[in-house]
């Protein structure tokens, strides 16, 4: 037996998307949708509009689904008229919110419970986005994202959901009539500009240049809007790609070796270079400190480009010198 009323609840909108098509599917046969649901965004519709939806009649389906997306402020609105269709709803009619945040102790919470059913969606853990990335390439443009490629996705673009789809989005016009999404297509697309910019400021640090190096990183922020999300992450490939070069140098093994196992395509000589400057501890105390700048940059403790600015002012006097 379906419950009359839903409220999907999620940070995150993408996530909230995928949770209502899951509903929809247990609610309606794929033939009853085409006479049986009205989805609309919350901006486009009135309340009069979604109540007159809920109480037309059915046709060729015993129920009517009314969907109304990113609803928070359309509740908001229409407080007063939602609570008192919750006090009575249309016995034919489902509705289904999808809203940011939904306060326990609002009266449309207390009386959600009596005639519909919360649906919580938490945000998924970062290990988990890769395989929810996998997911989305399949179900979205049918094709398969290699687990190295999602990875360093995850790695380039942050853990939010939503920018990580958009850019899957991109990714899956760019390989064109490819079936598998590499990690080639990710660098040369997404990656390359990101990764080039870090390794610029990082090889104008170990030179020595120190206001050159904050001013390519100030032109990072300036191009990318996207930057204050990606930065992190792409100092981090590179000086992760750095420890394993050190760690691989110091077993004995072979640059040729190791640009093709690290995928070194370009800038070969000033990354060596880079590398007999610093050693495999240094190295690794940055990376220690470019997840302490992650985690407080999440937590709302410090912001991105004072943050990494002040790494680079730091890093040729407390690590290389």
């Amino acid at each position: 037996m379906h419950e009359l009323i839903y409220v999907i609840v999620s940070k995150d909108a993408s996530l909230a998307g995928a949770e209502c098509e899951k509903l929809l599917d247990q609610l309606l046969q794929p033939h009853q949708k085409t006479t049986g649901l009205f989805s609309a965004d919350a901006a486009g519709i009135s309340a009069s509009e979604v109540l007159d939806e809920l109480r037309t009649a059915p046709f060729l389906t015993n129920k009517r689904v009314v969907v109304v997306k990113n609803a928070d402020d359309f509740v908001s609105n229409n407080r007063m008229l939602l609570e008192k269709y919750f006090d009575n709803p249309c016995p034919t009619g489902i509705l289904v919110l999808t809203v940011n945040s939904w306060p326990s102790q609002t009266k449309l919470a207390k009386k959600l419970s009596k005639v519909g059913k919360l649906i919580s969606v938490a945000e998924p853990k970062p290990w988990q986005l890769p395989r929810l990335l996998i997911e989305y390439a399949k179900d979205a443009h049918g094709k398969k994202l290699a687990e190295d490629a999602a990875a360093l996705l995850v790695e380039l673009t942050g853990d939010e959901l939503t920018r990580l789809h958009g850019e899957i989005d991109k990714l899956a016009l760019f390989a064109d009539a490819e079936k598998v999404i590499t990690v080639g297509h990710i660098e040369s697309l997404i990656g390359h500009n990101r990764i080039f910019g870090a390794f610029a400021v990082i090889d104008a640090v170990i030179a020595g240049k120190t206001a050159q190096a904050v001013a390519r990183l100030r032109n990072m922020f300036a191009q990318d809007k996207a930057a204050e999300y990606t930065i992190v992450g792409a100092f981090a490939f590179h000086f992760r790609r750095m420890f394993n070069a050190k760690a691989l140098l110091e077993k004995g093994v072979w640059t040729g070796e190791i640009t093709k196992k690290l995928r070194i395509w370009s800038n070969q000589e000033s990354f060596f270079a880079q590398l007999r400057q610093m050693s495999l501890k240094q190295i690794g105390s940055i990376l220690q400190k470019l997840a302490d700048i992650d985690f407080k940059i999440k937590t709302g403790q410090t912001k991105a480009e004072v943050a990494i600015e002040q790494l680079v002012l730091n890093l040729h006097t407390d690590v290389i010198a």
